[in-house]
């Protein structure tokens, strides 16, 4: 197995050649944060359309009840490594630079890096005031970001009326960057339903870090997140909401790892000899390109859904 698999491009316009780890079947990509924010300015610049699902064990257990969802994630531009144990279970294979992408942490280092750019923002998700929130927040802590909208979606899908005006929003601002906020695996299936239709250049699914950057979820210490314990951390937060995840998802995750270890299980939908393949039933990732932006459009421009 190569055991450098992670050298940075020799330009910021050539993607290298991305290699995955195989976790329980889902191809998550072997990258650091570095490598991944290389990556994502290179295709916001080259204006190739796609999609980021940051993804932990939450995120690979949902994929093993729900075959539509594997193959969002197998489709993706970008599965960065969300939580440590799949940071291990990458370095277990070989991959020993891989290194946790979490999505909060993403957010910001794009949004820092885009200023000079002038790349533009919208923020879709969260709970009634919170996208706004959390535009005003990140214009606070980067002066001169461009946060050219927001949408507050129901907790359903949208209707046709709902669905009209994100469109006709996102057609009139076309951000470089729009960022869902909500949870797995209702944002991942958003990013795969919308992204031919929404006129952006990258999706990137970062549930929770909504909730962080406005104060409605306190992070964990460093310490905590390096240990892998950020679930408990959670859980603490929200016992009611997170118990059954955790206490049943984790141990399910922790045999299956363990028997995809010793090599009792093989998960086959990936393939784990080539990193850079998938097996038959995969479809590649549709790379497009799309049209320079119009007069930007003012933070809250679009108008919230009841």
């Amino acid at each position: 197995m190569n055991s450098n698999p992670l050298s940075p491009s020799q330009s910021s316009h050539v993607q290298p050649e991305l290699r995955r780890a195989n976790i329980l079947g889902v191809g998550v990509h072997a990258i650091n944060p570095p490598l991944a924010l290389e990556l994502i300015e290179a295709t916001v610049a080259d204006r190739r359309k796609g999609y980021v699902c940051v993804t932990g064990v939450h995120g690979v257990m949902e994929a093993q009840k729900d075959a539509d969802l594997k193959v969002i994630l197998n489709r993706s531009f970008l599965t960065t490594p969300d939580g440590m144990p799949t940071v291990w279970m990458g370095r277990w294979q070989g991959f020993s630079q891989m290194g946790r992408v979490y999505g909060p942490d993403l957010m910001l280092e794009v949004c820092r890096s885009s200023v000079l750019r002038g790349y533009t923002h919208f923020l879709y998700g969260g709970k009634p005031g919170v996208a706004e929130q959390l535009g005003t927040e990140l214009c606070r802590r980067f002066p001169g970001l461009r946060v050219v909208g927001t949408f507050t979606p129901p907790f359903r899908d949208l209707d046709s009326l709902e669905e009209a005006e994100l469109l006709s929003t996102v057609t009139k601002c076309k951000p470089d960057f729009f960022w869902v906020g909500l949870s797995t695996p209702k944002q991942e299936r958003f990013m795969a339903r919308y992204l031919d239709r929404l006129d952006t250049t990258l999706m990137l699914g970062v549930g929770a870090a909504f909730d962080v950057h406005t104060g409605g979820i306190r992070d964990a210490p460093d310490w905590v997140k390096d240990a892998g314990l950020q679930w408990l951390h959670r859980l603490c937060q929200e016992p009611r909401r997170l118990w059954k995840r955790y206490f049943i998802n984790n141990p399910k995750f922790l045999w299956k790892a363990a028997s995809q270890f010793v090599g009792l299980k093989i998960y086959s939908n990936y393939d784990a000899t080539d990193h850079t393949r998938f097996t038959k039933d995969r479809m590649p990732p549709r790379v497009t390109t799309r049209t320079p932006a119009t007069p930007e459009v003012q933070l809250g421009a679009s108008r919230t859904s009841e």
